[in-house]
């Protein structure tokens, strides 16, 4: 697998990638990345704003088979939100989520201090990986939250990075 920031190319795929995962798991709701407006131009959309960046994972075959993104969070100097963390089953359970954090991450400490990420309790395995990768679980959303329907807040002291 090769990690890569995303190309315009890769737009309508990611796009399908994170809405049939939300289906599989019901969460094509109203509150969720789902219903984003940015969801069908996400490269675009990242390059746009300071400090963000959107990688794209691409099988042997140069198929997008997942992504994640780092933005700033709101209104909130020094915390960034971990976004938009999907794989295609096909890819998954191979690692792949853990090496995209890692270079979001790596990402994020040149810019930021704290990484926070919002997502659902139905969402057992990434919340496993959330904690495995030393994020901690909140008991309520930062303020400034866009996805009300999200159910399960982490952060991440990115200061203890090396």
């Amino acid at each position: 697998m090769q990690i890569r920031e995303i190309e315009e190319k890769d737009n309508q795929t990611i796009e399908r990638i994170i809405k049939s995962s939300l289906e599989s798991f019901n969460l094509n709701i109203p509150g969720t990345a789902y219903f984003d407006p940015q969801l069908g131009s996400l490269a675009q959309y990242y390059k746009e704003q300071a400090n963000s960046k959107y990688w794209v994972a691409v099988n042997e075959q140069n198929e997008v088979v997942g992504g994640l993104g780092i933005a700033p969070f709101g209104q909130e100097p020094g915390i960034c939100e971990l976004q938009k963390l999907y794989i295609t089953p096909e890819a998954q359970g191979k690692g792949l989520s853990k090496e995209l954090i890692k270079v979001a991450l790596d990402f994020a400490k040149e810019h930021y201090a704290h990484c926070y990420l919002e997502t659902s309790s139905k969402l057992q395995a990434a919340n496993r990986l959330y904690i495995k990768t030393g994020f901690q679980q909140l008991e309520r959303p930062l303020d400034g939250s866009d996805h009300n329907a999200t159910d399960a807040w982490f952060i991440k002291d990115l200061s203890f990075l090396s």
